[in-house]
């Protein structure tokens, strides 16, 4: 089951080290935790969508669709919770004061970096809760950041974006003993479906997404027993002649019942914590999806506020300041995998076709 996939750079030793980080260091008086954003109400929910999409040409059923998901849990997304237990956690293990702001909700990326600025911070890191490339994940994010400080004007702090951590130790050591820990329940024979967020094939081929979450599953895999395993996709939207990351996980989860299967556990790598894409599109879709195959699905925590992902926050401001930079395989830590100098960009805007 486990696929070749395409190549991707090979698993560095155990606890490797290497020199600081191309650009490195100067000092950080503030951290900014960057994160997407999510409704804390039912009253939310249609002003979040529009803020997340704004620009696209998303059809109005659509988003209709997407906020019936988010009523059925009152309107609330799990993920602005995540955060804010997030920042406490760091505003405790940080030696400089912590900061939150969103791509699309309350707390807003601008009014966070004009706190920020009223505060006194002249230089901050920015740790944004994608552990990933591409430009959704990454690029999207620095675009904000940008967006933000132009916003507050001249004041704004200088703000230093925390390089992409899918393969920091502290990313993969919570996955892997969550992986265990949900292999341990469903038993060690069960296959095991590694997920992440489906993104165009298009969008795919100008980023290193793809190849990074390979070398995540073989990580996970190798500390979690290697069992036999599969990079799934989930939440994919947009047009159906438009091609998306495939398999999707309720296909895989079919595929292994038609295999005689009887259990499988499904481990959402691409995301750092619970949101709308994983308690809708796995604990739900999925989740019913193997119950009528007749399959029992056992889904993997997130590594959310796992100690060790805590600590590896300070360990990548300490990277940033100059540090030893901790990682599991041999990507580079900077250009290209890191979404700048053109790498990820923007996908083309789609048009509705029009009539004569």
């Amino acid at each position: 089951m486990t696929p070749p996939g395409p190549a991707v750079p090979v698993p560095a030793p155990p606890v490797p080290v290497s020199a600081a980080l191309p650009g490195a260091g100067g000092d950080h008086d503030a951290l900014l935790v960057v994160s997407f954003g999510g409704p804390e109400g039912p009253d939310d929910v249609m002003p979040f969508l529009d803020n997340v999409l704004r620009g696209r040409d998303v059809p109005d059923e659509r988003k209709h669709e997407v906020a019936e998901q988010y009523q059925r849990f009152g309107g609330v997304s799990p993920l602005n919770g995540h955060n804010r237990r997030l920042v406490e956690l760091l505003d405790a293990e940080l030696d400089v004061p912590v900061y939150w702001g969103n791509r699309n909700w309350a707390p807003y990326l601008a009014d966070a970096v004009a706190a920020m600025a009223a505060d006194g911070v002249r230089r901050a890191a920015a740790f944004v809760t994608s552990a990933y490339g591409g430009f959704s994940a990454c690029r999207q994010y620095r675009d904000d950041i940008a967006a933000a400080r132009t916003a507050v004007g001249a004041g704004a702090p200088e703000i230093d974006k925390l390089r992409l951590y899918f393969d920091h130790p502290g990313f993969i050591e919570p996955l892997a003993e969550h992986l265990r820990a949900a292999r341990a329940e469903a038993g060690d024979d069960a296959p095991v479906l590694f997920s992440a967020h489906s993104i165009p094939a298009s969008m795919a081929a100008g980023s290193y997404y793809e190849a990074q979450l390979r070398c995540v599953a073989r990580l996970v895999a190798a500390r979690a027993g290697d069992p036999s395993w599969k990079l799934v996709w989930q939440s994919r939207s947009g047009p159906p002649q438009v091609p998306w990351l495939e398999p999707d996980v309720r296909d895989a989860i079919a595929e292994l019942a038609g295999a005689g299967h009887s259990a499988v556990v499904v481990a959402p790598i691409g995301f750092t914590a619970d949101h709308q894409e994983v308690v809708f599109d796995l604990d739900t879709q999925a989740a019913d999806a193997a119950a009528a195959a007749g399959l029992r699905m056992v889904r993997a925590r997130t590594p959310g506020h796992h100690p060790r992902f805590v600590r590896m926050v300070g360990e990548l401001l300490a990277e940033r300041r100059g540090g030893p930079v901790l990682q599991l395989s041999e990507f580079p830590p900077g250009p290209p995998t890191c979404g700048l100098d053109g790498c990820c960009p923007p996908p083309a805007p789609r048009r509705r076709p029009t009539t004569g």
